[in-house]
């Protein structure tokens, strides 16, 4: 019998498809990264880059600066370089194992650190990277996120017949709470942290692709190419209209 493996190492996201349908987190995006000061000549890492939406809209603030945006994908890496071209120093890597060779003036992330289940060594590898006095200014899903969503569509993964496939289901998201990002981050060393939740309930404009692509990404990345499809039938019906994506975002505002 085929097995399918429900917890892949590392997340198979189309980066194309992601940008065609990600206006969602690009609006999102944008209104962290205007929480970021910049006087133009820093160098900053967007860490999480996908496919390049809110890098660009960074370099555009950076007119003497330089930017270095990192996925883990390198299907979003290729449709970051297809839209930044040599804009920005584009890499494939994991930010656990971030090293630098220069320190950064400032860490931008958008909808990412969700993804990435040891956040402990997430804050220390972040502050490692920064200089004294840089910011890191993140947003993710936190404590909430899409809860109503993920009870709508959680009995379908035990019906027939996808049942055999989420038998080892385990959820690969770490929606984390404000109090104990906080803890997280001055014990990694930042001298300051300011995080908080904030409701940002949103209706995509795709419904389909986009919970196909990024909400239930990871439940259809478990089925068989011929359950995939009618699952996100069966999925969409559980959902009901119109399709509202509950959004908690954890906010992020620190100083190393």
């Amino acid at each position: 019998m085929i097995t399918y493996n429900c917890m892949p190492s590392v997340r198979d996201w189309d980066g194309g498809s992601y940008d065609r349908i990600s206006g969602t987190m690009e609006a999102l995006g944008l209104q962290v990264l205007a929480r970021l000061r910049l006087e133009g000549d820093e160098l900053v890492l967007d860490a999480g880059c996908g496919s390049g939406r809110i890098t660009q809209a960074l370099i555009e603030r950076l007119p003497r600066g330089r930017v270095i945006a990192l996925d883990q994908s390198p299907s979003m890496v290729d449709a970051a370089r297809q839209r930044l071209g040599d804009a920005a120093d584009i890499r494939v890597g994991d930010l656990l194992e971030l090293e630098l060779q220069e320190p950064l003036d400032a860490v931008i992330s958008t909808a990412t650190f969700h993804w990435i289940a040891e956040h402990d060594l997430l804050f220390r590898r972040l502050h490692a990277a920064l200089r004294r006095g840089g910011q890191l200014v993140a947003q993710c899903g936190g404590e909430g996120n899409i809860t109503t969503l993920r009870g709508k569509v959680a009995p379908l993964l035990a019906r027939e017949p996808y049942a055999e496939h989420f038998r080892d289901w385990r959820a690969p998201w770490n929606y984390a709470g404000a109090s104990q990002t906080r803890e997280r981050l001055l014990c990694a060393g930042f001298a300051s942290a300011e995080c908080w939740l904030a409701p940002a309930p949103r209706e995509p404009e795709h419904p389909r692709e986009f919970l196909s692509t990024i909400v239930l990404g990871p439940h259809v990345q478990c089925l068989p190419e011929q359950l995939r499809e009618q699952f996100m039938d069966d999925a969409l019906q559980a959902i009901g209209e119109p399709v509202v994506v509950d959004y908690v975002r954890l906010n992020i505002d620190a100083v190393a």
